[in-house]
């Protein structure tokens, strides 16, 4: 592929490598420096002039760090002559960010995408935003992809026909409704309240859930209170099995742990938009790779050609 430059931030220069593996085409090299008073120093070691240039960096912890660091990759490349600039952002920490639903709050998911934009960001191609308003918030084009058809594909090489999708809140029941059309099966939905970042509440499930194999499908797993509410709840209804599923599998503050010592829970699937450390892994965890459906987009905008095909469900 010609007039290409791929770049990987330090969040997850394995999804980077795997990409550019489908694409064939190198992992152009970055140096990451940092001085004596903190300041980080990026410089893209690798021909930007005149070149379609994607710059992959997951907003992952240290998020901070990470986001600086591909404002700063994002202007190296502007000041190099980059043609075109596309962040290639599998998960964008800020867009829970995405209201404000309480005095004197800062909309961060608003605030950073037009820092993105400012630092030389053309295009942004995302994975599985946490609503669909923050596509919105960006000034430049925004290609959101899903990991629905790589975690549908994971789960119909299982027995379904006694399955049944739950979301854990009605924010999510959209997806939960298009993941279940993927599985031919129906779907539940739970009413949460969020009491603070580590708190909530599910008054009630919505659906006929018991004795069913349950999928629970969320957009992020961080420190899993959800996940572990809603799993206490389905305790109540007489369940027959639990498989949780997410796209961006953070496990925060041992979440993993927790949930994979849960004996209702057989399976955890998650994907691999974020770097899960290999000391966490649980053995009830699979991690599926988006870096296929990544590099197909990549090529596609490369090339001028529609990525919608990516992520519109198929037709029946």
């Amino acid at each position: 592929m010609r007039d290409i430059t791929l770049f990987s931030g330090s969040a997850h220069p394995e999804l980077a490598a795997a990409i550019c593996h489908h694409l064939e085409v190198p992992l152009a090299p970055t140096r990451i420096d940092r001085f004596t008073n903190d300041c980080i120093e990026v410089a893209l070691q690798a021909n930007c002039r005149e070149r379609d240039v994607f710059i992959v960096q997951p907003l992952v912890p240290p998020v901070q760090e990470h986001l600086v660091e591909l404002l700063l990759m994002l202007d190296a490349a502007r000041g190099a002559s980059a043609a075109r600039i596309t962040v290639v952002m599998p998960h964008y920490a800020y867009a829970r960010s995405d209201k404000k639903d309480a005095p004197r709050i800062s909309i961060a998911a608003r605030l950073v995408a037009d820092l993105l934009v400012t630092a030389g960001a053309d295009r942004v191609l995302a994975m599985t935003l946490h609503s669909p308003q923050v596509h919105g918030f960006f000034s430049v084009p925004v290609d959101h992809l899903h990991a629905l058809h790589e975690l549908a594909g994971h789960f119909r090489a299982g027995d379904l026909s006694n399955s049944v999708v739950l979301s854990p809140d009605l924010g999510n029941a959209k997806e939960a409704s298009k993941f279940a059309r993927l599985l031919g099966v129906p779907v539940a939905a739970a009413a949460k309240q969020r009491l603070s970042d580590d708190k909530v509440v599910i008054s009630s499930i919505i659906g006929d859930v018991a004795g069913r194999d349950v999928i629970v499908l969320d957009d992020e797993i961080a420190r899993g209170s959800t996940i572990i509410e809603v799993l206490d709840r389905l305790a109540d209804r007489d369940v027959s099995s639990v498989r949780v599923a997410c796209t961006h599998g953070l496990f925060t503050d041992g979440a993993l742990d927790r949930i994979g010592a849960r004996g209702d829970v057989t399976e955890i699937v998650c994907t691999n938009t974020v770097p899960i450390p290999d000391a966490s892994r649980s053995p009830k965890l699979t991690v599926l790779s988006v870096a296929k459906p990544l590099a197909e987009a990549v090529r596609r905008i490369h090339n001028g050609e529609s990525v919608s095909v990516l992520f519109d469900p198929p037709r029946e």
